[in-house]
């Protein structure tokens, strides 16, 4: 990467976005780093406050569904490399209001695309576009997904996503795109919006609210610490084949009632709580429609290939997670309430900030 002048990086104000940018803008100095983030609901500045005022770091306030924004924004600053993380990403959100994520994941990433296309480096370009493990569809008891398993998404989110895999890997064909992608795991860290299971249980045992558990709990999941995530992609930019698919995993399977209690374990160990008390928290509510049973990644390809490994098991993940939400009480707090979507809106809702 030390060719690379500029680095665009889509959804840079999301939970995997502030986690990538809030390691690698300060490790990489020589590079430029430009966030470009619409600011929807989960999107949260105040996550990147330790960079913002950094040399080589840049925000947009710019909306990937809005074509002529974007091209506008890729003349300016002329991309080496795009990272696209941003997505709508709840798969409950999908099945209310699937248009939103039509727009964002499908027509945005078309928009980015095109963008790319007709930049003025797009012979050199590489476009990174980060996906699921969800477009797989579900797994039966045995098994693990494969870069070349068949795509059978489930909900609307996972459909929009499928869909721009295959805008992605079509431009690469039809148009020599250098492209490069990877399907990913549960993420779960820092900084995520708490409608997620991991944050959702913390935040509401740290309230002693309700844990809801979808069913009997008993869907499978593998979880991916967001730090380890963020080095795997770093490490497929750098090393990955140009057209090439990696599946990036955490060899973490648990099933989601597992997960919850290890959270109320982890959490009364932190916290100095009773643990019994948070265990009797856990409630189970009615299964959401088109529920994958399991996912789980073969990683490894990524392994092979670009030599990365996860550092964190979820034992120290998980532990890492807690003591983290715990210690940022503030942040918490403000995402609960809502009032750092007023500080946005005061500060963001009329215009773009940008520093050349």
């Amino acid at each position: 990467m030390s060719a690379t002048k500029t680095v665009l990086v889509t959804g840079g104000a999301g939970f995997i976005g502030a986690n990538f940018l809030n390691l690698f803008v300060p490790r990489s100095p020589a590079i430029r780093f430009v966030n470009v983030d619409a600011l929807t609901y989960a999107a949260n500045l105040a996550s990147l406050a330790s960079i913002e005022d950094a040399k080589n770091y840049v925000f947009e306030h710019v909306d990937i569904g809005e074509e002529s924004a974007v091209d506008e924004m890729f003349g300016r600053y002329e991309p080496d490399v795009v990272v696209h993380f941003a997505a709508e990403s709840h798969v409950d959100r999908s099945i209310h209001g699937p248009r939103a994520f039509i727009r964002t994941n499908v027509q945005g990433t078309l928009n980015l695309l095109e963008a790319a296309r007709g930049s003025r480096k797009a012979a050199e370009l590489v476009f990174h576009h980060v996906s699921t493990d969800e477009v797989y569809g579900s797994l039966g008891e045995t098994g693990l997904f494969t870069e070349e398993t068949r795509y059978d998404p489930s909900s609307p989110y996972s459909a929009s996503k499928a869909a721009s895999d295959h805008l992605v890997r079509s431009w690469a064909r039809t148009f020599g795109l250098r492209v490069k992608i990877t399907n990913c795991s549960n993420n779960y860290g820092p900084l995520q919006f708490p409608e997620k299971l991991i944050p959702l249980t913390i935040s509401n045992l740290m309230d002693r609210k309700p844990l809801p558990v979808y069913g009997r709990g008993a869907n499978v999941r593998d979880w991916l610490y967001v730090d380890d995530h963020c080095e795997a992609i770093w490490r497929v930019i750098e090393k990955g084949r140009v057209g090439e698919t990696y599946n990036v995993g955490g060899n973490n399977e648990r099933r989601n009632l597992d997960v919850v209690k290890m959270i109320c374990r982890v959490f009364a160990d932190e916290a100095g709580a009773s643990l019994a008390e948070l265990e009797g928290l856990i409630q189970f509510v009615p299964d959401r429609p088109g529920h994958d049973q399991r996912y789980a990644i073969d990683g490894s390809k990524v392994r092979q290939e670009c030599g990365w490994a996860p550092a964190e098991t979820f034992e120290t993940g998980l532990r890492k997670t807690v003591r983290w939400y715990l210690d940022n009480a503030e942040w918490v707090e403000g995402v609960r309430t809502g009032a750092y979507r007023d500080w946005l809106h005061a500060n963001y809702g009329s215009r773009r900030q940008t520093k050349q």
